[in-house]
């Protein structure tokens, strides 16, 4: 059919005497999360049907069903070594293909709310910076020439959409999809699993409720922050990432940081009534109101590339199908679809990694046919979360209005201000720094912020200032 590839081998599934299939799966979203949903399903299941809105471009370009692709991305360190383990090589695929590879702090040089942070060289956070398009074409023609070698049957259904889910309250047996081309032909695709991956969007909840299932629990931090994003080609030579977080007294922010081609991406944020400027001519003012004359006197020798590009949608929104019966068998929601923050973290990529390797896990432990097999995934896939939504919502929380926003429990008002202390003292102390780096870099779990040397140093030593100036040495 039109806006169909069909990969890999086609292993029919006997139902009947002949011995049982592996099974067959359908992704919702063609996505980065869900092309890593494929990628860890191959050789695990006999096909894999992938259905994507949009038509994907011929070369690296960005697309329209990706409302966040003209923005900054990176892959944190955990979310780089998880897609490595996912797919081998792949680092070095993205680096020929131009991803700048920088080491933090090293490279990045970050003004807290308290001032600069200290560069420290710790060899320990390998980070990626790229343009979503590369990304995305580099991991989906990975994926599929992986399919040819994999014996499952690959199919991607290009221009089509998923209208609801087939079965019942206790089951999803497949999904009903319809062409967005001019006929607009409706059919049904069955499926032992279907894996939500369509992202913030996500209409899972309302088929659920169609099916007579409950909708997921929720729980929403939202800061109102809006983020604008344009290209530049510098002139002038320009060998740092520079990080500048909002402040009580300036709740702007910006980052500045390489793509491939020679350009460089900056990235404007504020929260409400500090929104950054979608016109060209305002862009200049809002740097300078930032307070980093560095950054304003490089920009000056910088030619645009791009307009800036806004984004407002940026609630941290978690819906908990993990809780027990949150997931009916033979569905499975991943990603942005179940578990979505704000994009100024830079954390949706690495989490679509290290859900994608959480996924592999659980389908080596069982297949994807047994009885309970979506509930141990579904909770496999929220832990890997867990980090990162506890990092988002820590940094949001105070900025968070009350009427858009899960009110916040005992623990997790603890949390928040042990979080800001601790955070604070990570700019100039070498120990708690490397623990805060291991959790925000989604390289180590949250407890290792509460280890006692970290607690201790958090909690005893006096409120932390930073730098006054950028860092220019690099520390040992």
């Amino acid at each position: 059919m039109p806006g169909t590839t069909r990969l890999g081998p086609y292993r029919s599934r006997s139902r009947g005497g002949g011995g049982m299939g592996r099974g067959d799966a359908v992704v919702v979203g063609g996505g980065l999360a869900g092309t890593l949903a494929a990628a860890a399903l191959l050789g695990h299941v006999d096909t894999v049907t992938v259905v994507e809105r949009d038509r994907y471009p011929e070369q690296p370009v960005f697309r329209k069903g990706v409302p966040q692709g003209r923005h900054l991305h990176v892959l944190l360190s955990g979310g780089r070594r998880a897609l490595e383990k996912l797919l081998p090589g792949i680092n070095a695929e993205l680096e020929a293909a131009g991803a700048h590879r920088l080491e933090a702090p090293r490279d990045v040089i970050t003004r807290a709310p308290n001032g600069w942070q200290h560069r420290f060289h710790e060899g320990r956070h390998a980070t990626l910076s790229c343009t979503r398009a590369l990304l995305d074409a580099t991991v989906r023609t990975r994926v599929l020439a992986g399919a040819e070698r994999s014996g499952t049957r690959v199919e991607v259904l290009q221009a089509t959409e998923v209208t609801g889910l087939l079965g019942g309250a206790d089951r999803v047996t497949g999904v009903r999809v319809r062409s967005r081309a001019a006929e607009r032909a409706e059919r049904e695709l069955p499926a032992d699993l279907v894996i939500d991956a369509s992202g913030r969007g996500s209409r899972a909840p309302k088929w659920l409720g169609d099916l007579g299932h409950r909708a997921p629990r929720e729980e929403v931090v939202d800061a109102g922050i809006g983020y604008c994003t344009q290209m530049f080609r510098p002139a002038a030579p320009w060998d740092m990432v520079m990080v500048i977080q909002p402040r009580p007294d300036c709740p702007r922010g910006a980052a500045w940081s390489p793509v491939e081609g020679g350009n460089w991406l900056l990235t404007l944020a504020g929260v409400r009534g500090h929104h950054p400027p979608t016109e060209g001519s305002a862009v200049p003012d809002f740097v300078r109101s930032l307070g980093e004359p560095a950054l304003d006197d490089h920009l000056r020798t910088c030619e645009p590339v791009s307009p800036p590009y806004g984004f407002r949608d940026t609630s941290n929104r978690r819906r908990h199908y993990d809780a027990r019966g949150g997931v009916p068998e033979g569905f499975l929601a991943v990603s942005d679809a179940a578990c979505t923050f704000n994009p100024i973290y830079g954390q949706g990529m690495s989490v679509a990694a290290l859900s994608g390797l959480a996924l592999r896990r659980c389908l080596s432990d069982g297949s994807p046919l047994r009885p309970g097999f979506t509930a141990r995934a579904q909770h496999a896939v929220a832990r890997a979360s867990d980090t990162a939504w506890l990092t988002a919502i820590g940094a949001d929380r105070p900025y968070a209005a009350a009427s858009d926003t899960t009110p916040p429990g005992v623990a997790e008002r603890v949390q928040s201000w042990y979080f800001e202390r601790l955070a604070a003292r990570a700019a100039i102390d070498p120990v708690v720094g490397a623990a805060f780096r291991d959790v925000t870099y989604l390289a180590a779990p949250p407890s290792r912020l509460v280890s006692p040397a970290v607690a201790l140093r958090t909690v005893l030593l006096p409120r932390a200032r930073g730098l006054t100036s950028p860092p220019l040495r690099v520390e040992a």
